[in-house]
């Protein structure tokens, strides 16, 4: 078994929205940046792998094993990081560690007061006066703290300033040193996951769109800026999307497949490659 997580055929119907077929693997020792716009099943698909929604199709295995029949030895091995952070606001950081030591048995305080100390984090302070930042330092303080083998992380540095969100990337590389680990990162941030990221897979509108290595991805890419004459005379079927303006026209195109001369060809960014999937004009 070489995957850590494994989504296949996952389908879930809802009034106006659905999943439709959504399937992905994550490799062992790896970082899946799992992107999208607001809405486009992100958080649907989080919720499927925890077991929190029922699915109406499709299968999820996590070490191999299926999310539902071996639900409560899946979760002692998953740490979760959500937007938000679900605990009592009215409790101390020191208090949470007593509390968690009666749901995971495999619970390390030790650990737990270290991170708490990593993270310069007031262990006497009610949660409710603690920046956001802070937060989300003590949700993974938590996530880290229960020898969890692969993290879930929605949206977790959403609104978050750059110096701590680049804190926060560097405890996950950190954590994905070890082979045996693997993280799930949903953001809409794409320069983080440019960062960290081994995979990408672009979920819009409830469809898996891609899913592959992002260095591939980054590197099969570009941007190409031509006029509308130039345009025409490209091999229409390397063409991914294109976006018209004033000024002539962009497309994302295979690399290998732009002619050589004197076109302005940039490189293709996460985001590039989302707005012209999801947003450009079709070929």
């Amino acid at each position: 078994m070489d995957t850590i997580l494994q989504v296949g055929g996952l389908c879930k119907q809802y009034d106006g929205f659905s999943l439709d077929d959504v399937s992905f693997s994550l490799p062992y020792g790896c970082i899946m940046g799992f992107v999208g716009e607001n809405g486009a099943g992100k958080s649907t698909t989080v919720k499927a792998i925890l077991n929190l929604i029922r699915r109406d199709k499709g299968e999820i295995q996590v070490f191999g094993k299926d999310n539902i029949h071996e639900e409560q030895d899946i979760k002692e091995r998953i740490g979760v990081v959500f937007d938000s952070l679900n605990l009592p606001e009215m409790i101390r950081p020191q208090d949470v560690g007593r509390m968690m030591r009666s749901i995971y048995h495999q619970w390390d305080q030790k650990k737990y007061l270290e991170y708490l100390e990593r993270f310069q984090l007031p262990a006497k302070k009610i949660i409710k006066d603690l920046s956001r930042g802070m937060k989300m330092k003590l949700a993974i303080a938590v996530a880290l703290s229960h020898n969890a083998q692969l993290l879930l992380l929605d949206e977790a540095t959403s609104g978050l300033d750059p110096i701590v969100r680049d804190e926060i990337l560097d405890i996950l590389l950190e954590f994905i040193q070890d082979a045996s680990h693997g993280i799930l990162f949903s953001s809409h941030i794409t320069s983080d996951l440019e960062k960290i990221a081994d995979y990408v897979t672009f979920i819009h509108q409830g469809k898996i769109l891609l899913s592959e290595p992002k260095d591939q991805l980054l590197e099969k890419y570009g941007v190409i800026k031509c006029s509308e004459s130039e345009f025409s005379t490209l091999d229409q079927k390397a063409i991914v999307g294109v976006r018209r303006h004033q000024f002539g026209i962009e497309a994302l195109m295979e690399k290998e497949k732009i002619p050589s001369g004197t076109y302005i060809v940039d490189k293709a960014s996460i985001e590039d490659i989302m707005l012209f999937i999801a947003r450009g004009e079709r070929q």
